[in-house]
């Protein structure tokens, strides 16, 4: 069910890989697109994407938007870390959409209650911003976990917003919908839940309404949470 810094190293070590294959290669490269994922892990073009100069940018490059073999090494290497096919260096829209979403997480820092969106006045409470695609638990003031990268419902199947509280936990939840496994699922409004996936929290176009969590994330979660308590969820996802 659905469910930093700004080197480049810190970056490859932030995130875990987005799946999403095909949208972002040029017309000069389709054909490429089909060699063997060998050939493409060590080919690098040159190709400059639209959202050049944002990416090098983002990766703390000279940010002249001229593609040089240094850029196209650099991100390149972002997009094997984050699992972006194909792997050219080429810095097209899902490159530089999962960038924009990493800065909105990254930006969040320390405090991501800071606006006060989520109400602090419930004791445990997880809080889930759609926008930013971040979650984490408040105790009162007190932030005790995250945030930490989720992918929330896809467009048509967008994460219901409001106040909840966790009414079911399965550990090892298979979903009898989708077919799929659910690991650490708790489920706080219908079939909507938080749970671990074994692809990227970063992938297109997300969880059929689910809170979906890197597994470690999805551990600390049901070591924190209990049965009862509260999660609210608000803002809203961009693209949805």
């Amino acid at each position: 069910m659905s469910g930093s810094g700004r080197g480049t190293g810190s970056r490859r070590r932030a995130v875990v890989g987005l799946a999403t294959a095909g949208l972002l290669a040029p017309p000069a490269m389709i054909g490429l697109a089909a060699a063997p994922a060998q050939a493409a892990g060590s080919w690098c073009g040159g190709l400059q994407g639209p959202y050049q100069k944002q990416a090098e940018r983002f990766l703390g490059l000279p940010a002249d938007g001229v593609q040089t073999a240094a850029d196209c090494r650099e991100i390149r290497s972002f997009q094997a870390s984050h699992g972006i096919q194909p792997q050219y260096g080429y810095a097209g829209p899902v490159t530089w959409k999962v960038m924009k979403t990493v800065k909105r997480q990254e930006a969040a820092g320390r405090q991501p209650n800071q606006a006060g969106s989520c109400p602090v006045n419930k004791g445990r409470i997880a809080c889930v911003d759609l926008t930013r695609q971040i979650s984490w638990i408040q105790d009162g003031a007190e932030l005790r976990k995250g945030p930490v990268p989720v992918r929330t419902g896809r467009n048509g199947h967008e994460t219901r917003t409001g106040l909840y509280k966790i009414y079911w936990r399965n550990r090892h939840h298979v979903s009898t919908l989708y077919d799929s496994k659910m690991p650490y699922s708790q489920f706080f409004d219908g079939g909507e839940a938080f749970h671990a996936i074994s692809g990227s929290v970063w992938s297109e176009p997300g969880s059929h309404g689910c809170v979906n969590m890197r597994t470690a994330d999805a551990k600390a979660y049901w070591k924190l949470l209990r049965h009862a308590d509260d999660v609210y969820v608000y803002g809203r996802k961009p693209g949805t």
